[in-house]
């Protein structure tokens, strides 16, 4: 019987990979002759995935212990087979992306050399590296996704850029209304009604089909944003999306979220509107513009001194950090105690530390943290889990999206920005880059390779175009002396 099982197993594997690879031909056959592929399509699968794992995990939000929830036989079931049938689609999509990329004779320049490169440092030191030398070294094949659909993301053209903020902007908003169905006859596996931790007291706590609150905050900040850059062009539909959007991040209740909304919306409207705002307020033919927005700013600098001053800030600030919500906020809700455990990880393994199975069920167990599934901390986790090895990648990483991110915020409308802000400002206390696998994490950080690699096509193209025009070899100072402009992404 046994050998019959483990033939069954070699035969179906077998199967499963020659059906990958029809599908990669298919794939590549098919796009030979179009000017994009089908990398937007990931972005529908992932959030497809997330919802089907959380529609079949028979949770109870009201619940402490939301680790010991048992989906059932037949939810497991149905959960590994779509799991295995998203992988093949992920990987038959980026695939045929790279092999189109390497077989066309025409192919265009990547957009990005340097963000290839350095995304794939990022994942050999923080993925490979501790997999193989870690001081608990183990490799599985879901390793390798986040690599193959990264470097897919990192070939992206301009056409396949806005094809995929269209594919989020979309994806995220059916998920979010599919997240609120349940909640008539299934409260609890989409609402915590039982919250009272939040800043609206009473008000239940909305998780939808996300893995948690703060999930769900972060997809639907990341969908406002896309709506913001890439608006639906029915005006009904999008005053009913952003309705949807700002009623949902107000009950996810998730304050990083809120703070990244703000700083993201920032950013875009800075950086698409700043320079027409300084010069409406410095027109001297239209000065009841620039008077109005002073004595605003005035009126606030004002309001600001005299709280100062007669507010009793320092007395107000002693209250409320003795307060159990002042304890909790000094203490960044327990991650206090979770970083402590990531550090002394770290030093006990400064190189390549843990290993990729850092905060599995049996080590938080040994710690007495049951919900510590990460570091709470992009750089913790990664010099806890990766070593020195693995911080060293990651901060080479995020230099290069900080600049690629600073270089084109111009051609993206202040896109690029906005979502490293988001990255960045989740990193504090998530883990938003971390390429174990794949899910909502990953989206995020995708977008933004899809971004940066389409307004870097972009330039490029434009410089080559130049160079046409002119029949001159332009320097490479005066390619870069003006600011980048691309089809505006609104």
């Amino acid at each position: 019987m046994q050998l019959v099982m483990t033939s069954g197993l070699i035969v179906a594997a077998i199967a499963a990979a020659l059906v990958a690879l029809i599908g990669l031909a298919t794939a590549v056959h098919s796009t030979r002759l179009r000017p994009h592929g089908y990398m937007h399509l990931i972005f529908y699968v992932m959030l497809l995935m997330v919802a089907v794992t959380s529609l079949l995990s028979g949770r109870n939000l009201n619940s402490l212990d939301l680790s010991s929830v048992d989906a059932g036989a037949t939810g497991s079931h149905v959960q590994v087979m779509m799991q295995r049938l998203v992988s093949l689609v992920l990987l038959a999509v980026s695939g045929e992306r790279i092999v189109s990329y390497l077989v066309r004779r025409d192919r265009p320049a990547c957009g990005s050399p340097l963000l290839l490169a350095v995304f794939v440092l990022f994942w050999i030191c923080t993925v490979a590296a501790p997999a193989l030398f870690g001081a608990h070294p183990t490799l599985g094949h879901e390793y390798f996704y986040s690599l193959i659909i990264g470097i897919a993301a990192a070939l992206t053209t301009p056409t396949e850029r806005d094809l995929a903020l269209n594919a989020v902007r979309d994806a995220l908003l059916l998920f979010i209304l599919v997240g609120l169905l349940p909640i008539p006859f299934k409260t609890t596996l989409v609402l915590q009604t039982a919250y009272a931790q939040g800043y609206l007291p009473g008000v239940p706590r909305l998780a939808g089909l996300a893995p948690h609150a703060v999930s769900l905050g972060a997809l639907t900040q990341l969908f406002l944003l896309c709506l913001m850059v890439r608006p639906y062009p029915k005006a009904w539909l999008n005053r009913l999306a952003w309705t949807v959007g700002l009623t949902v991040i107000v009950l996810a209740q998730a304050k990083t979220s809120w703070i990244c909304f703000v700083v993201c919306t920032g950013c875009v409207i800075v950086v698409r509107d700043g320079p027409t705002f300084w010069r409406r307020v410095g027109d001297p033919f239209r000065p009841a513009f620039g008077v109005t927005w002073i004595t605003v700013f005035m009126a606030i600098v004002l309001t600001i001194a005299l709280f100062l001053m007669f507010g009793h800030l320092g007395q107000r600030l002693s209250d409320f950090f003795s307060s159990s919500e002042g304890e909790q906020l000094a203490s960044l809700t327990g991650r206090a105690k979770i970083w402590a455990v990531a550090i002394d990880v770290w030093q006990r393994n400064p190189v390549f530390g843990y290993g990729p199975n850092l905060w599995d069920d049996s080590f938080r167990a040994a710690i007495g943290m049951p919900f510590a599934t990460h570091a709470h901390n992009e750089l913790l986790d990664a010099l806890s889990r990766s070593g020195t090895v693995g911080g060293a990648g990651l901060v080479i990483y995020a230099t290069v999206l900080l600049v690629l991110s600073l270089r084109y915020a111009r051609a993206t409308d202040g896109l690029s920005l906005a979502l490293f802000a988001i990255l960045f400002l989740r990193s504090i206390s998530e883990v938003p880059l971390i390429l174990f696998g794949y899910g909502a994490e990953l989206i995020t950080p995708m977008l933004l390779i899809m971004t940066l690699s389409g307004a870097a096509a972009e330039a490029r193209a434009r410089r080559s175009s130049s160079k046409t025009a002119t029949g001159l070899v332009v320097p490479a100072r005066s390619a870069r002396a003006g600011p980048l402009t691309s089809t505006p992404l609104r």
